[in-house]
């Protein structure tokens, strides 16, 4: 227990300069205006963001769905006003009847029939074959694709850097680049912007699979290593309290 000595016991700083107790600098009034403002943009800038992005993609979708619907079925016929998000709506449904008929044996039949034809169109079947591709891996709920988070040696041996699975080598790749041991296909994304990056084969005793989700490996790439994700029964103000401060050398 330290014992605080008060301003009329403060030492002579001749004799006892070590002792003396400096206090803390007030903030100035402009000080503490800055620190406000900063705050108010840190919560008030991702809720915006977040609320301007959907209005966006809700009026798109309305301003060129909506107009497909007959008058007599339109509920803006018979309203004094609009309906937000009618289009957006009226898609989700129909995407549902587009799954609904795909999955009994008459709708593949005809998507069979469909793609037969997109083959035989030299440009058009590698663009559609791509995205297929894409939007099977991305969506399927079988699939593994970008649920694993790894660590990487990149770029050279001793550095670590954090990469998401996207699968399990195959074909050429696979035969040419295996030495006893499955190649792993990664993307490495970049920061702060994970959408771009590079693609990896791995062999798989190479890498180091982390016990985190995609969500949180992601916000830890695009904070450059600011946000980590929380241990379990950790919460936000423990894991603060946890970093350990920097040494300068």
């Amino acid at each position: 227990m330290t014992n605080k000595i008060s301003p009329d016991q403060q030492p002579d700083p001749i004799e006892a300069p070590h002792l003396l107790v400096e206090p803390a600098p007030k903030l100035g009034f402009f000080h503490r205006l800055r620190t406000y403002f900063l705050t108010g943009i840190v919560v008030t800038a991702p809720i915006a963001i977040t609320i301007y992005l959907t209005y966006i993609f809700v009026d798109f979708v309305d301003a060129n769905i909506t107009p497909l619907i007959p008058a007599r079925y339109n509920p803006e016929t018979y309203l004094p006003f609009g309906v937000p998000g009618l289009g957006v709506l009226i898609a989700v449904i129909f995407l549902i009847l587009i799954g609904f008929l795909t999955a009994n044996f008459l709708g593949r039949s005809f998507l069979k029939f469909g793609e037969r034809i997109v083959a035989r169109m030299p440009v058009v079947r590698s663009i559609y074959n791509a995205l297929k591709q894409i939007m099977e891996t991305v969506l399927a709920q079988s699939s593994t694709s970008f649920r694993e988070v790894v660590l990487v040696e990149y770029p050279r041996r001793g550095l670590w850097a954090v990469a998401f699975v996207t699968s399990e080598a195959e074909g050429q790749v696979s035969s040419t680049a295996a030495d006893d041991d499955k190649v792993i296909s990664v993307f490495l994304p970049t920061t702060p912007n994970p959408t771009s990056g590079f693609l990896l084969f791995v062999p798989k005793k190479d890498l180091k699979f982390l016990d985190m989700s995609v969500e949180e490996g992601v916000k830890l790439v695009i904070s450059a290593g600011m946000i980590w994700p929380k241990e379990e029964g950790e919460d936000e103000e423990t894991s603060a309290d946890k970093k350990p401060a920097l040494e300068k050398t």
